[in-house]
């Protein structure tokens, strides 16, 4: 079942972004145009990618820094600024949850060692998401609401975020997602409460597609979960690599929920195809094993951050060598993994630690300028502190030159985020990432692009 979103009074704005992407790739070497001599076999049509290339990724070396104490707010509040998350700790998604957990709870530990916002201290409250096959997310959100939470960050699923947005932008909260990439949130009629540090598959669609075409792929089979991620980020997928002289030759959908995918692979693995893009979820761990005991070389799979997970505990040594993935936002850096190692020493992935992170920061940075805990208030400052003022990276920086009376400009983990007036990033790094021989994934190099 195809998920249609409200329509509504921001879809005009789709106008105002100029909807072509503009992509300004930082490492892409040779032509988006497949050649014209191979065949029917990866073997014969010669997948090879360009070399790994070092991107500058984000960060800006005119950012602001503060090394001195932070001035005290001259407004206080007796109301402090309350968050909620709701990330996935179950369920298909479930290996997002550690990373973005660890980046929400980093961000507010540095807000409230610079101390707090509004001069009190900020909270958080965890919850699950779980998935779209369970009612988990309805019910934490619920919890969250009852607390009187100033806003919402979550969830990784964009097909969870829908089953919440309109109970959580109803009751005047915000509801900041890290990892919602469907691009139907851009028009969704959200009272201007629904914003997100992830780009929209706008994006990653294109620089998949053109990726695969670059790689020297001529035709690309799809397997995609059949929700408003999947179908989404498929259809973007499929308009880029068409669009570079491709042609997709199949494309097989499944349901959240089935456990079996060989008809899926025969049908795709029928039309020969040069590349295979998986559109998936931890289903990926059923369906690969399934690909590559048919004949197919790991070099032809491309994934995409609902998959590009560590495979080095489900699959035999070198299954994944060479397989790709994508997953938007720039590569993790030293400095921020030691730091979100800090926090959860056991994470293995970081995959939308820096959106989470980013997303405390930019709602604490708001909720300052708006000198308001309220959830109205605060929206109505995240696209101001996200653009044309003095760069800054973290909220000590930030927030210092709030309280000296200038504007900011917050470019964050992720990237350099700046809002559209629909809550989504208008510019963002996708980061491209290549398995080893252990089934784990190292970056290779970024794409940046405006929307």
């Amino acid at each position: 079942m195809f998920d249609l979103s409200p329509a509504a009074p921001r879809a005009a704005k789709l106008t105002a972004l100029g909807i072509g992407v503009a992509l300004l790739a930082t490492a892409c070497g040779g032509s988006s145009t497949p050649t014209q001599t191979g065949s029917q076999s990866a073997a014969a049509a010669g997948i090879a990618c360009p070399a790994p290339s070092g991107g500058a990724g984000a960060g800006n070396s005119q950012a602001a820094t503060n090394t001195g104490p932070v001035p005290p707010s001259t407004t206080t509040t007796a109301t402090p600024l309350k968050l909620g998350s709701l990330l996935p700790t179950t369920g298909s998604l479930a290996f997002l949850g550690p990373p973005e957990i660890a980046g929400v709870n980093l961000g507010v530990k540095e807000v409230n060692d610079a101390g707090g916002v509004l001069g009190a201290p900020v909270e958080v409250t965890h919850r699950d998401s779980g998935d779209t096959k369970t009612d988990i997310a309805t019910q934490s959100t619920t919890a969250l609401l009852g607390q009187g939470v100033s806003a919402v960050i979550g969830a990784a699923s964009s097909g969870v975020s829908k089953t919440v947005i309109n109970q959580i932008t109803g009751a005047g909260v915000i509801h900041f997602s890290p990892a919602n990439t469907s691009p139907d949130f851009t028009t969704w009629d959200d009272k201007g409460l629904y914003w997100r540090t992830a780009p929209s598959d706008v994006l990653q669609g294109k620089v998949l597609g053109n990726y695969m075409a670059t790689c020297g792929a001529q035709t690309v089979g799809m397997i995609v979960l059949n929700d408003a991620y999947g179908t989404g980020l498929q259809k973007n997928v499929k308009e880029a690599f068409e669009a570079a002289g491709g042609k997709v030759v199949a494309e097989e959908l499944f349901n959240e929920g089935d456990s079996q995918f060989s008809s899926q692979v025969d049908k795709v693995l029928a039309a020969k195809p040069d590349a295979i893009a998986l559109i998936t979820f931890d289903q990926a761990k059923s369906i690969v094993p399934l690909m590559t005991g048919k004949g197919v070389k790991p070099t032809q799979l491309f994934m995409v951050d609902g998959n590009t997970s560590d495979y080095s505990k489900d699959f035999q040594a070198g299954t994944m060598k060479g397989a790709q993935g994508t997953i938007p936002g720039t590569f993790a850096k030293d400095a921020f993994k030691q730091k979100l190692l800090a926090i959860d020493p056991a994470l293995k992935d970081y995959s939308y630690a820096g959106e989470s992170y980013d997303a405390v920061n930019l709602i604490a940075l708001a909720s300052e300028a708006a000198k308001s805990t309220k959830g109205t208030d605060i929206a109505a400052k995240l696209k101001e502190v996200s653009e044309g003022g003095e760069k800054c990276t973290d909220f000590p920086s930030c927030v210092t030159l709030l309280r000296e009376g200038k504007d900011v400009d917050y470019d964050g983990q992720s990237g350099p985020v700046t809002f559209s007036d629909a809550g989504d990033p208008t510019e963002a790094y996708i980061g491209i990432y290549e398995y080893q021989d252990d089934n784990t994934y190292k970056p290779v190099r970024e794409e940046f692009g405006k929307l």
